[in-house]
This record gives C-alpha cells, sequence and structure tokens, in this order.
C-alpha cells in the first residue's frame, strides 16, 4: 500500500533560522523516557529522520556512539553542521537525503527517530525502509508536539483563523495536501507500522505549560510549510501588524500561555 498524500519537496526552504530559534524544544522528560524504554545501549547509533535542525539528533547524542541527522532540505543540514561544528559533536553525520531515498546498511540503527514528520513521508515505503535499516529489537519512535494554533484558548482560536486567512490571501492553501487527515484516519501510524512487521510498543504522553511571547509566535510560524518568508515575501510586515491587531487583546501583557501536548508511539524490530 501506498500513501496518496504527497507534500512538496522545498517546503521548508528558507526556514531553518526560524526553526532552529522559534520551534520548542523537545521536553527532557520525553527524551529520558524515549531513552530507558528504547533500552539504548550507549555505544549505537541514532538515525534521526526529516531531522530539521536537529531537535531530536542533539539531545540524544549523548547515548550514542554516532548520530545520522537526515533532512531533504539542504539549509536544515547546514544548520545542523555548524551546530555540530560549534559543540564540537564529532558523533553527528548530517546527511542531506529524503527519508525514502537515504542510502543506509541493514541492521545499523540501535534507535530511529521522527518528530512531527511522518506524515509528510511515504509513509509504508519509510516504515519497511526503517524496519531493515534497525538492528534486531531495536526501536522506532514517532515524535510529535501541538502547534499553537491548536487549542481552545481564545487567543489559539484567533490565531488558526488569522493563519488560515492569510494562507487563503496568499494563495498558499495547496501546501497542506487536502486529505492528509483522512488518510491517517483510515490508517492511523501504529496499524502502518503494524503491517510493515513493527511489534507496536505503545504511546508515552506529555504535558508541560509553555508562554509565547508575539515574536515567539511570528517567528514560529516563519518556520513552517504553509506560511515560511518565502510565502509571506512583500506581506510579512502586514501579516505582523495584523497577527498582533488580532492576538493583543487576549493578552495585557503580551504573553500567550498555553498547554503544549506531546508524545511518541514506540515501536521495535522483532528480534
Amino acid at each position: 500500500m501506498a500513501d496518496e498524500i504527497r507534500f512538496a519537496t522545498d517546503l521548508y526552504q528558507g526556514t531553518a533560522g526560524y526553526y532552529d530559534r522559534y520551534r520548542l524544544p523537545c521536553p527532557a522528560a520525553l527524551l529520558d523516557h524515549l531513552v530507558a524504554a528504547s533500552h539504548v545501549s550507549g555505544g549505537g547509533r541514532l538515525l534521526d529522520l526529516a531531522c530539521g535542525t536537529g531537535q531530536l539528533a542533539f539531545p540524544l547524542s549523548p547515548h550514542f556512539a554516532e548520530v545520522w541527522a537526515v533532512d531533504q532540505e539542504p539549509d536544515m543540514i547546514e544548520t545542523v553542521r555548524a551546530k555540530a561544528d560549534a559543540a564540537r559533536i564529532k558523533e553527528l553525520r548530517p546527511v542531506v537525503s529524503s527519508a525514502e531515498t537515504l542510502d543506509a546498511q541493514p541492521d545499523h540503527f540501535e534507535l530511529a527517530v521522527i518528530g512531527n514528520a511522518f506524515h509528510r513521508l511515504d509513509r509504508d515505503l519509510v516504515a519497511r525502509r526503517m524496519l531493515g535499516w534497525l538492528t534486531p529489537g531495536g526501536h522506532l519512535a514517532l515524535c510529535w508536539s501541538s502547534s499553537p494554533w491548536i487549542g481552545t484558548e481564545d487567543w489559539q482560536r484567533s490565531l488558526a483563523a488569522t493563519l488560515n486567512r492569510w494562507q487563503q490571501r496568499l494563495g498558499a492553501g495547496d501546501r497542506v495536501p487536502a486529505g492528509l487527515d483522512q488518510a491517517r484516519r483510515d490508517l492511523p501510524d501504529p496499524d502502518l507500522l503494524a503491517e510493515a512487521g513493527f511489534e507496536v510498543v505503545g504511546r508515552s504522553a506529555f504535558t508541560a505549560e509553555h508562554s509565547w511571547t508575539l515574536e515567539d509566535l511570528t517567528g514560529h510560524i516563519r518556520s513552517t510549510s504553509f506560511l515560511p518568508p518565502a510565502v509571506l515575501g512583500d506581506q510579512a510586515a502586514a501579516f505582523d501588524a495584523d497577527l498582533a491587531a488580532t492576538l493583543l487583546p487576549h493578552s495585557a501583557d503580551g504573553v500567550f500561555t498555553e498547554t503544549v501536548s506531546s508524545a511518541y508511539d514506540l515501536a521495535s524490530k522483532p528480534a
């Protein structure tokens, strides 16, 4: 079975700086739980697919002898490379490649992680490829976290409406393929992994409170695939002004607080 949903391959072009600065780090509680649940040895290899600027690769790197940070966007990998050089992390290997075409050896990785990106990949193909790349008994973790425009707070509803309005105004409504949510409802990720040959371990969920400033939110939006700098173009200042006018009435101090949900689905390769 092949997914019918396809994303364009350059949607994050030009976003790396915003992505690295304004994306929330993965919660330490989640990472600690994942390391324990996946029984990492301390001497294996980690594969971070669709790694962005390394939100999973860097904090997990102390637990592995080698880390592959893989993304199809060259700007993302250049940022990963610069960060690894600055931190003198020699075990981190930046790789420009899509998940679907990555060249890796069988039984090579002890743990593979994908953060907020599995839905963007050819899920069936990538799941089967990862099953081959993992060592027997190795694990795959699909990690995700909620977005600030998805929630029940008044400011979140206003933010979601503003983003939708600007996507339509700028002709960016098709950057997220139609039918995406339905495809995942028809075949949820854990069911797909089971069909690919994984043993599904289960989901672990976490929550934490986070407060955003207006600058944080505008930067975070520029890190997305649907309203990046390339789409905002010469309308960026007008967008920022509209966003401020929409959101500031919801906050006396210019701070917007939400409960961020994060989780990972864990699966293992049969030993």
